[in-house]
């Protein structure tokens, strides 16, 4: 099964994405998903301390190359998997809509969020979420759960 996972990447550095996206990765990897996220093919980004929400020049990181690419994948995936921890100060509009793409697109959408103090907790994103968990070890041990049929 493919997982989409996204998450917030507008204000974070590089080195903070990708330590996200690997732990998660390395954990689903081990129950054979296979594991979608925006980041593929952009280490060209390494020096990036803090991420803008626009204006790239690089062909894979234009504003329409990060939008159609990221829709193409939440298509592409069986499970949309988002983790809103980290956002505390902006929503992560990317993330949000590649939630409604999820959920139009009715797909299993699975978000990671607190129930308290979180900026995402909106009605859409909130009706959009299939499953709601407080950590990413609740989702990730669901996810699980998934993998192998267990009750």
């Amino acid at each position: 099964m493919k997982v989409y996972l996204a998450l917030p990447i507008s204000g974070r550095s590089y080195d903070d994405v990708i330590r996200d996206i690997h732990i998660v990765k390395e954990i689903l990897e081990r129950w054979d998903y296979e594991v979608l996220q925006p980041m593929t093919g952009k280490s060209y980004l390494r020096t990036e301390l803090e991420f803008k929400s626009n204006g790239y020049g690089n062909p894979v990181s234009t504003n329409h190359a990060i939008l159609s690419r990221d829709k193409w994948m939440v298509g592409q995936c069986d499970i949309f998997l988002c983790d809103l921890t980290y956002a505390r100060e902006r929503v992560s509009i990317g993330a949000m809509m590649e939630l409604a793409w999820a959920n139009l697109l009715g797909k299993h959408t699975v978000v990671v969020m607190q129930s308290e103090n979180n900026i995402h907790r909106h009605a859409f994103p909130l009706e959009a979420s299939d499953v709601i968990f407080e950590t990413m070890e609740d989702a990730t041990a669901y996810l699980l759960k998934l993998a192998r049929g267990i009750e």
